[in-house]
Parts: structure tokens; C-alpha cells; sequence
């Protein structure tokens, strides 16, 4: 199935890049956490969509425990 001749697989990948790229123009470090979270999490599902593509799911799966522990964990102790 695609939309306008692109594969869902595809535009799950262009939407991660764009909201990666948007997280990165947050001037709110948490902000900043948060949306680049939804992309990284976005491309973790666009790598098991790939038929598996380890070092987008493993890069991406950090990047997110990265997000969450700073955003968690982190946060509690400051």
C-alpha cells in the first residue's frame, strides 16, 4: 500500500526525520526531550518496518532511554 506512490514504511520514516528535526529547534531542553522521544520511538518502529534494521532499532532505542532517564530519573534528583 502507499499514498502518493510512498510506502507507509517510508512515510513513518520521513515523519521521524521531520519531527527529529523539529525537536532540535526546541529551546526547552525537556521540550527538546520529549518531541525528539516521539521521534526517536518513531524510527525504532520504522527500523522493525524494515524487516528489522538493528542499528536504526538499537541507536534509537538508546537515544529513547537516554530521553526517558533525563526526563525521569534525572529530573527527581536535581
Amino acid at each position: 500500500m502507499s499514498i502518493l506512490g510512498i510506502t507507509i514504511t517510508e512515510w513513518v520514516g520521513y515523519i521521524a526525520s521531520i519531527v527529529l528535526i523539529i525537536s532540535f529547534m526546541m529551546k526547552n531542553v525537556n521540550t527538546l526531550r520529549i518531541v525528539n522521544s516521539v521521534g526517536a520511538l518513531l524510527f525504532v518502529i520504522y527500523g522493525i518496518m524494515l524487516t528489522i534494521s538493528w542499528p536504526i532499532i538499537i541507536t534509537n532505542g538508546f537515544i529513547l532511554l537516554l530521553n526517558i532517564y533525563y526526563l525521569t530519573v534525572k529530573r527527581n534528583k536535581d
